[in-house]
């Protein structure tokens, strides 16, 4: 039996992620933070679904090295992780606080990649490790309004791209799903108005559903994406990139 640690396992697209890699057997560690009423429910329809496989929940505050510790400790066994976690703060980079930006920074980005130098040696156990980040098409294009946003994502990409040359010979892979514009909470910001000034932007004419998001996670997790790595890809609706 696998087992796949889901980073934001709360959110709309980690729920989602969830779900898809249940229906293919795999057992869960079900990350959140404040969302317990969410992440309750999802634990108990999974288990009630699927009783021959495993799902633990675990709390975790990212910006806390010490709680990331604690989280590593936890995972007895290991052979993918998700990070699907994400907030923005939308407005000129010119008025983004520190705090803001660093808040963002660490669950992002510094709490991620802290937490793969802890779990490497379980991932590369079974010559068989996968790592997912979900991205955003901005890391890519930009975005005036996000940039610190963008800033983070795009640095998500750097990074798969340089650390699958260190652990390709462990039988690790480590991709991106950069989204475009998802019907998540995230963006729940918008109004209908500027959601429709979306839509005409993009090629395929609507926001993606979280599953149309998730289904590329759990592909890159199938034996056979197994020559897959340091790879970003661009899930869009043909918008931007």
């Amino acid at each position: 039996m696998k087992w796949v640690l889901i980073v934001g396992s709360s959110g709309d697209i980690g729920s989602e992620i969830a779900r898809d890699l249940a229906t293919q057997g795999w057992s869960i560690y079900l990350h959140y933070f404040r969302n317990k009423k969410k992440s309750d429910a999802l634990c108990t329809n999974l288990r009630q679904t699927y009783p021959k496989q495993d799902f633990i929940q675990l709390q975790c505050d990212l910006t806390s090295k010490t709680e990331l510790d604690k989280l590593s400790e936890q995972l007895f066994g290991l052979d993918a992780v998700i990070f699907a976690q994400g907030t923005t703060c939308y407005g000129l980079f010119h008025d983004l606080k520190p705090t803001e930006f660093n808040s963002m920074l660490s669950m992002q980005l510094t709490a991620p990649l802290y937490l793969l130098q802890k779990v490497e040696e379980k991932l590369a156990r079974n010559h068989f490790g996968r790592i997912v980040f979900i991205g955003s098409v901005y890391g890519g294009a930009g975005s005036a309004m996000e940039v610190g946003y963008s800033a983070i994502k795009g640095a998500l990409s750097s990074f798969a791209a340089a650390y699958s040359k260190e652990v390709g010979s462990l039988g690790i892979t480590i991709n991106v799903v950069a989204p475009g514009a998802v019907n998540t909470q995230m963006n729940a910001l918008f109004s209908e108005k500027e959601k429709i000034q979306i839509d005409e932007m993009i090629p395929l004419g609507r926001f993606a559903a979280a599953s149309e998001i998730s289904y590329w996670v759990q592909a890159m997790l199938n034996e056979r994406a197994a020559y897959l790595t340091g790879e970003t890809i661009y899930v869009t609706g043909g918008w931007l990139k």
